[in-house]
């Protein structure tokens, strides 16, 4: 066990699968407090019980990231729990991928209410915790390489993604005066459950050419990503090492989209 995030209330949404449990494991690891808040609750105890077995202290909470109060009430209680907040990651997400003449409203809005309001709320309120604290916090968001470069079959979740970017910048802006950071980072292709399912849904509309095995023959240091290859950047940007850093966006992708 490390020592880096001692005495740290972390909250991790979506932290019941993917990046988002490797990040609650990781920070745990590191002597954090953590909240592993997800819609699917049974998965998150699962999270939280292996980190609790390895000697580390984590609770499961069920939380929509789009529903404001139930984000009030899972940080009310890490708060109850653990005495405050420190670091907020806001990584759940989802997609739901359609041909670019194919996409409908009701696709558009649903994952960007996910994966664009659902950053909005978490900062928002994660801040407003910080504030009746009166403590400095963090924020760190889950962006993507998609936010850099839109993706036909992926473009909501592109432009989703780069609405997270400018939410990053806009909330590094908006709470500098208060001593709150926000930060994202932005994974290229992670071999998650995700991409599992994205697999299947590309097949099924028959561009199975744009899938997991394509886009990862892009990656300069030759294979995907898988979920610990985030975990160093995350607990850098949950830690006190990233103090003086602020509405920076971290590309962890083996070099796959440069700019």
């Amino acid at each position: 066990m490390g020592t880096r995030l001692e005495g740290k209330t972390i909250i991790v949404t979506g932290g019941a699968s993917g990046i988002g449990a490797a990040i609650a494991r990781g920070v745990a690891r590191e002597g954090a407090k953590v909240v592993i808040a997800d819609l699917d609750l049974a998965a998150g105890r699962r999270v939280a019980d292996a980190i609790a077995a390895a000697g580390g202290a984590a609770v499961a909470v069920e939380m929509d990231v789009t529903d404001r109060a139930a984000v009030r009430a899972a940080i009310d209680m890490a708060v109850a729990r653990f005495g405050r907040l420190d670091v907020y990651f806001n990584n759940a997400g989802m997609n739901s991928p359609m041909r670019f003449l194919d996409i409908t409203e009701k696709n558009f809005e649903l994952v960007l209410k996910v994966n664009a309001l659902g950053v909005l709320i978490g900062t928002q309120e994660a801040a407003k915790q910080f504030l009746a604290q009166g403590s400095p916090g963090k924020v760190v968001n889950t962006a993507s390489i998609a936010g850099r470069t839109g993706f036909p079959n992926f473009a909501p979740y592109s432009a989703a993604k780069a609405a997270v970017i400018s939410l990053t910048q806009a909330g590094a802006r908006a709470l500098a005066p208060d001593g709150i950071t926000v930060n994202a980072f932005a994974p290229g292709v992670v071999d998650t459950p995700l991409w599992t399912k994205l697999d299947v849904e590309l097949a099924e509309m028959g561009a199975a050419d744009s899938g997991f095995a394509s886009m990862a023959g892009d990656i300069l240091l030759g294979r995907p990503a898988v979920p610990d290859d985030i975990v160093p950047t995350a607990i850098f940007l949950a830690a006190s090492d990233s103090d003086y850093i602020t509405g920076q966006v971290i590309p962890i992708e083996g070099g796959m989209i440069l700019v």
